[in-house]
C-alpha cells in the first residue's frame, strides 16, 4: 500500500460587502473574503494539499484567476476537481487536518458544523476531518485569514473503488449543475473545469 501526504495554504484579505464563506459553509459577520471566486481560504487550502498530494500542480493550474468563468465561482468546485485528480492517480483521502489563523469571528464555536460541512464536501467521515483555530498573535495579520492544510492519502485497492465512488456522488449532482451554469450545458469536458494535459510538469517550476 503507498501513502502520500499534501500540504496546503492559503490567505485572503476581508473585505467589505461580500459574504464570508470557509469551509463551503456561510458564516455570518460584517466582512467577507476578497478573492476571484468566493475566497473560501480552507476549501482553497485542502484543493492545493489534494493536489499536491499526487503532484498535479495546484489550483492556479486547473483555475487561474485571469480566466473569467471562475469569478465568483463556488470553491467546492474546485475541491471537486481536487478530488477527481486523487480518484485518477488511484489514492483515497486518510484523513485531512487544518488550522485557520484570523483574528475574528471566532471558529471554535462553530468548528463542529465546519467539520461536518468539510466531510460532506470531502466524502469522509467527519472524524476523518481536523478543524482548528488560531489568532495571529504577533504577526500584523488582525484582517487576513489564513488556512493550512495537510492531508494523508493511501493507495485504492481494487476491492475500495465502489465506495470511493458512493462517497462523492451526493456532490457530483450540485458540482454538475454549477458547472453547467458556469460553462454552458453540454457534455461535460473536463477542460472547462480548468483541466490542463498534460499532467503538471515539475520541470516547468521556476
Amino acid at each position: 500500500m503507498s501513502m502520500r501526504i499534501g500540504y496546503g495554504f492559503d490567505s485572503h484579505a476581508f473585505k467589505p460587502g461580500v459574504p464570508l464563506i470557509i469551509g463551503g459553509l456561510p458564516i455570518e459577520h460584517t466582512e467577507g473574503l476578497a478573492g476571484h471566486s468566493d475566497g473560501d481560504v480552507l476549501l482553497h487550502a485542502i484543493t492545493d494539499a489534494l493536489l499536491g498530494a499526487v503532484s498535479a500542480g495546484d489550483i492556479g493550474t486547473f483555475f487561474p484567476p485571469s480566466d473569467p468563468r471562475w469569478k465568483g465561482a463556488a470553491s467546492h468546485i474546485f475541491l471537486q476537481t481536487a478530488l477527481e485528480e486523487v480518484a485518477t492517480a488511484g489514492f483515497k483521502i486518510v484523513n485531512v487536518d487544518t488550522v485557520l489563523v484570523l483574528a475574528k469571528p471566532k471558529i471554535v464555536p462553530i468548528a463542529g458544523e465546519l467539520r461536518e460541512r468539510v466531510a460532506e464536501l470531502l466524502g469522509v467521515k467527519p472524524g476523518e476531518v481536523g478543524i482548528k483555530a488560531k489568532t495571529p498573535e504577533g504577526l500584523n495579520q488582525d484582517h487576513v485569514a489564513v488556512a493550512h492544510a495537510t492531508v494523508l492519502l493511501e493507495s485504492v485497492r481494487l476491492t475500495d473503488a465502489p465506495v470511493q465512488m458512493v462517497a462523492t456522488a451526493d456532490v457530483d449532482d450540485e458540482i454538475n449543475e454549477v458547472v453547467k451554469g458556469l460553462v454552458g450545458e453540454g457534455s461535460r469536458d473536463v477542460s472547462a473545469l480548468g483541466r490542463k494535459r498534460p499532467a503538471f510538469d515539475t520541470d516547468d517550476l521556476t
